[in-house]
């Protein structure tokens, strides 16, 4: 049992929170009640705490920037995430509820009773005052209800305080049809409630190291085939618009204004700055015009990561009826791309999150796909994405390529005549036998495997580690290739990248055909940033 919350104990919240959200992503998606859909809510719940662990994975340190204290650094990259990640309305309220939280915790000592009741009442405050037109029977019921509970427990006990929160955020939640028509004409609970509660008992388990018991929720009536559901907002209103903006809170007041004009479901989140200059905003709304609300978010600041779903299109629920194959491959370089595109697969960009791996595995519109990542970072991103995708309906393997050459290497073995996972294994087979090297400059001092090098030597990578450090761009790679081939090898493939010299590629071919006449090579003008030159040997 815990008397006060700790970062750790932050991180796990995080954890069980998402883990609680996945288990019950079905359950809380079905309590959708309108007749289009709008991204379902137990889906936009998982992929903003998904952004949400993501963010604290990617940063371990214990204190950041202002003071803030071990836990309130935790809280604060954890709402961070979760606003860059936010996916539909209850995405975006969420966030908001875990900046207000985070804030409120951030400088405070030690996390006791009064203070987690005073969290949870700033956090609601925040919800309330994110969304353009407060309903009652929603998550914002359900918050209050928590945050009122915990402040009349009148307790420094954390135990006591989180208990009394969640229990009457179970309460709130089972009066949301008695507050909302639409909910008791479905004969459901607000969607977005129930996946607050699943956080708020993932926090009292932390606390308290026991889960809490709660009455299983009753079966809804199976919903008509051809129809799914629209998180909030009324039908009068044909698209969804969600973007990122960076902007100054005055023209996100003028923002507000203009969208309210434009639809409803209106939410504009931000991310707690003090920096007006460097506020990172989350915009949600519902509009018929697309144009005119992207072009609010322009005269506004800058708008990025833009989304536009148009209702009609998703009603007769498309994945079900997905059939076919589709690779997705991460990587970076105009002629990188072009060169995947060219064998059929769909590119995006290097490092992505887990939600743009998602949305491009989507966008193949295919039954099957396989996932390319080219980097060991990226891995992890790429099996969240693919777990994802499996919850919407799409089997999705990923080939745990660390090169783009390797990527090459299995693509060039698809065949859509073997099933799916002989396929996957006869792509990973040949990324697994194509060895990979990396040449790039030295940008600090460092002691290496191969010795210590200076700022602006030449270093070649062998599957990650440095092999040879050089003075000399075109020695070192004609050297690496030939450290390369003398384990073997029949193929040689060179990616260029953007820095590399006029002629660099052809010069390391030239060298292999004077070296190793029996070796076939092949060039490619990759663009990739940072390393003038990958190598592949099969």
């Amino acid at each position: 049992m815990l008397d006060t919350l700790d970062a750790a104990a932050v991180r796990r919240w995080c954890a069980g929170g998402l883990a609680a959200l996945r288990r019950h992503q079905s359950e809380i998606d079905d309590l959708n009640v309108y007749p289009v859909p709008d991204g379902d809510t137990g889906t936009n719940l998982v992929l903003t705490l998904t952004s949400a662990q993501q963010a604290l994975a990617m940063d371990l340190a214990t204190v950041g920037d202002g003071g803030s204290t071990p836990h309130g650094h935790a809280l604060r990259l954890m709402a961070r995430g979760a606003l860059l990640g936010a996916r539909g309305n209850s995405g975006v309220i969420l966030s908001q509820l875990l900046r207000g939280f985070a804030e409120a915790l951030a400088a405070v000592p030690a996390v006791r009773g009064r203070q987690l009741a005073a969290a949870l009442r700033d956090a609601t405050a925040a919800a309330y005052a994110a969304v353009a037109r407060p309903v009652e029977g929603t998550l914002l019921s359900v918050v209050a209800a928590a945050a009122k509970a915990a402040e009349s427990a009148d307790s420094d006990d954390l135990r006591t305080v989180a208990g009394e929160a969640a229990g009457a955020a179970a309460q709130a939640l089972a009066r949301t049809p008695e507050q909302l028509p639409a909910l008791a004409r479905a004969g459901v609970v607000d969607a977005g409630g129930r996946g607050l509660c699943l956080l708020l008992d993932a926090l009292v388990e932390v606390i308290t190291g026991e889960s809490p018991a709660r009455p299983a929720l009753a079966p809804r009536e199976a919903r008509p085939p051809a129809t799914a559901a629209r998180e909030t907002g009324s039908a009068e209103y044909a698209y969804e618009v969600q973007f990122l903006l960076d902007a100054g809170p005055e023209a996100v007041t003028r923002l507000r204004e203009t969208l309210a004009g434009l639809g409803d479901s209106l939410v504009v989140v931000g991310d707690g700055a003090t920096d007006a200059a460097s506020t990172t905003w989350n915009v949600h709304v519902h509009v018929n015009d697309v144009g005119a609300a992207v072009e609010a978010g322009v005269e506004a600041g800058r708008p990025h990561r833009i989304s536009v779903t148009r209702f009609a299109d998703q009603v007769a629920t498309p994945i079900p009826a997905r059939d076919g194959r589709a690779a997705v491959v991460v990587a970076s370089g105009v002629g990188m791309a072009e060169l995947f595109e060219g064998e059929g697969a769909t590119v995006v960009p290097g490092n992505p999150s887990i939600g743009e791996l998602l949305d491009a595995i989507r966008a193949t519109a295919a039954a099957r796909v396989v996932v390319l990542p080219n980097d060991p970072n990226t891995q992890a991103v790429a099996s969240a994405a693919a777990r994802e995708a499996h919850a919407l309906g799409v089997k999705v393997s990923v080939v745990p390529t660390r090169s783009p050459v390797q990527a090459l290497a299995a693509l060039a073995v698809r065949d859509p005549e073997r099933r799916f996972a002989d396929d996957v294994i006869a792509m990973a087979e040949a990324a697994g036998a194509c060895r990979y090297a990396e040449v790039c400059w030295a940008s600090r001092e460092a002691l290496t495997v191969a010795g210590p090098c200076r700022t602006g030597d030449v270093l070649a990578l062998v599957e990650g580690e440095v092999h040879l450090i050089g003075v000399d761009l075109a020695d070192t790679c004609a050297a690496v290739v030939d450290r390369m081939l003398g384990g073997g090898g029949e193929l040689v493939t060179l990616l260029s990248g953007a820095d590399a010299p006029d002629g660099l590629a052809e010069a390391v071919r030239e060298h292999v055909a004077r070296r190793w006449p029996f070796v076939e090579v092949q060039t490619y003008p990759g663009g990739q940033p940072h390393y003038p030159l990958l190598v592949g040997v099969e």
